[in-house]
């Protein structure tokens, strides 16, 4: 495996231009960021996700680059998607019990500018807290303030020990 991956590093590498080594090195900044810890998962690693949470809200920050944009040069509409059922679903899941984690049911967004500057940060706040599932919302804005995104999403509350049956 680490010989056939090596090969695959070599010929990605050997004629790529500037900007794809750029991406490349992006790529494997999140993933080290992910094997060492600071992000829990790939997603977040290779978003370069930043996170704060507090008991009522979780806010995420994701630098902007060519690693997330669309054909156009814009933000992609499933990166602002993911970035959005990222920042919920680490809400909904800190304000569970030990042992429960919350999965996403269903998730609506209104896209409302193009995505494009420095970063974008996504506010996601509880609306509804019951005991089998939560209601979110949440608003993602680019570094200049311009809303992009509003949404919300619904979430089962579910027990892990389930998960894998």
């Amino acid at each position: 495996m680490n010989r056939e991956l090596m090969e695959l590093f070599d010929q990605c590498t050997k004629n790529a231009t500037e900007e794809e080594l750029s991406a490349l090195e992006s790529l494997l900044l999140g993933f080290h960021k992910r094997q060492t810890g600071q992000n829990s998962s790939y997603i977040g690693g290779l978003l370069h996700m930043e996170r704060q949470i507090t008991a009522d809200e979780c806010i995420l920050t994701v630098p902007l680059s060519q690693i997330v944009n669309n054909p156009l040069g814009i933000l992609h509409g499933g990166i602002t998607a993911t970035i959005i059922d990222s920042a919920m679903g680490t809400l909904a899941a800190s304000l569970l019990p030990e042992g429960f984690g919350a999965v996403t049911t269903q998730l609506n967004i209104h896209y409302l500018a193009v995505g494009k500057g420095e970063y974008v940060t996504c506010r996601a706040t509880i609306d509804h807290k019951g005991t089998k599932s939560m209601v979110l919302s949440a608003d993602v804005l680019r570094s200049d303030g311009r809303k992009i995104a509003q949404a919300t999403g619904s979430f089962f509350i579910i027990e892990k020990k389930n998960v894998n049956n």
